[in-house]
């Protein structure tokens, strides 16, 4: 009799929590930021921005939405970002240590398991590309089946994971999406790394998963997985049979072709202008064509109908010129070891200078850095190798500068990422600048990690 009871109550329980769910309206979204990189936390729908929030003296973040639509987000924490599914009902917490970003992301509320099973199988998957980054070599029987069995090892995690939650129909498909696109776009890496020359019959056998895939999803149009799947299946259908890949890509006719294989293959207005977006940014980003970009951009006009992607498309390529040889240094605003802002325009001091950039939150890339400036000081002593971080400077990073004996008077930290970032073209951690005496640009577009750079040094 007592067991019934309890029974009795246990399940009326269940029932009043889940009728509460049911009764809460709009999206809650909360979090804590441990070891902040910054003092803010954005939320993005899309490439629009919904809202910048500020954290607060415990580092916390909070904020109801009465009109978000359910779908696919981003919260980012700069330099990182991570993705959210977020439904009506949902009130989801999520707790971060920004010094190991995706790592620690862990969610709790209503909304989490489909979260958690999101960041699981990013991680899983994380971990994974070493081992098949030395399976490109094998034969398409092999390759296929090792992706297959990894893919069917997701299969059964996300059985397990939809068998103890009631999922909503947008949940199922990002989910599944989660684990069916990133190994579907491994095969299309692997088919291009391995050339287009393909029997009709090798054909059928390999590319058989895309029977089953959607081309035209517009609720997928900002998920990561999903565009990077597509991307490669455009790179794949655009390639000629004797053409290589990655000499291919380098030019801007491959970049137009693409274009033209989006026109004929792709449906969904939002997603082909995310599509050729992206196509657009890849381009625009090859610095070494960057004389040869005006025929593209041209053909990009007539596939977009975006005309906030167009002006950004056009913004970046007026930006990259500023970054010209022989052009000054563009001015932004950045802060001393001392915790002064001070114009980049007071960085020249008569002797030519190397600008690499580091991240409070990639702190192996930071050592790795760090060993080239000190080879590179000894070999090059009249340079002078200034550290930009991209985050502004916390008690931290004194800590960290004072052990390593750094020059202090050589470090400076971005104020304003976004702006910063926009003014000198920062795509990449790895980028470095080198300017002459004056503050004139001697090169704008340097890989401060690419065995190459020591090159541009002897030639200074």
């Amino acid at each position: 009799m007592i067991k019934k009871k309890i029974s009795v109550i246990i399940l009326l329980a269940l029932i009043s929590c889940q009728s509460e769910e049911k009764l809460r309206t709009g999206i809650f979204l909360g979090g804590e930021i441990l070891n902040p990189s910054s003092r803010n936390v954005t939320l993005y729908q899309g490439t629009n921005v919904v809202e910048m929030l500020d954290l607060n003296s415990n580092l916390r973040f909070e904020r109801k939405y009465d009109s978000l639509q359910s779908g696919i987000y981003k919260l980012e924490h700069l330099p990182e970002y991570q993705t959210l599914l977020l439904e009506e009902h949902d009130s989801l917490w999520v707790r971060i240590n920004a010094a190991a970003f995706d790592e620690s992301i862990v969610f709790s509320g209503v909304g989490a398991s489909k979260n958690n099973f999101l960041i699981e199988l990013f991680l899983k998957q994380e971990s994974e590309n070493k081992f098949l980054s030395s399976k490109y070599s094998s034969n398409k029987n092999t390759f296929k089946n090792i992706i297959d069995s990894l893919l069917l090892e997701k299969k059964k995690l996300w059985i397990q994971m939809d068998s103890v939650n009631n999922l909503s129909l947008i949940a199922q498909k990002v989910t599944q999406a989660a684990y069916i696109y990133p190994y579907a776009n491994i095969k299309e890496r692997y088919a291009l790394l391995r050339g287009s020359k393909w029997t009709i019959n090798e054909d059928s056998l390999f590319f058989t998963y895309r029977r089953f895939l959607n081309f035209g999803d517009n609720d997928l149009a900002f998920f990561d997985p999903y565009i990077n799947y597509i991307i490669n299946y455009i790179n794949q259908k655009t390639l000629k049979p004797d053409e290589l890949y990655f000499k291919a890509k380098q030019t801007d006719r491959f970049n137009i072709r693409r274009l033209e294989v989006l026109d004929q293959t792709i449906t969904g207005k939002l997603l082909r202008n995310n599509l050729a977006r992206a196509i657009a940014f890849e381009e625009i980003l090859n610095f070494g064509n960057h004389d040869e970009h005006e025929l593209f951009l041209q053909y990009y006009a007539t596939i977009n109908t975006s005309p906030s992607y167009l002006a950004e498309v056009l913004a970046l390529h007026k930006d990259i010129s500023k970054m010209d040889y022989g052009k000054s240094l563009p001015k932004i605003q950045l802060q001393n070891s001392s915790r002064v802002t001070v114009s980049s325009a007071s960085i020249p001091d008569g002797r030519t200078s190397v600008l690499y950039f580091w991240s409070q939150t990639q702190m192996n890339h930071y050592r790795n850095t760090l060993e080239r400036v000190e080879f590179f000081q000894k070999q090059y002593p009249d340079i002078r190798f200034i550290g930009i971080c991209i985050q502004p400077f916390n008690a931290l990073v004194d800590q960290v500068q004072k052990m390593m004996e750094m020059k202090m008077e050589d470090q400076f930290a971005l104020i304003n990422f976004e702006d910063s970032s926009k003014a000198w073209v920062l795509t990449l951690l790895n980028k470095s600048i080198i300017i002459n005496g004056k503050g004139f640009i001697i090169e704008g577009f340097g890989n401060f990690s690419d065995t190459d750079f020591e090159k541009i040094l002897k030639g200074l």
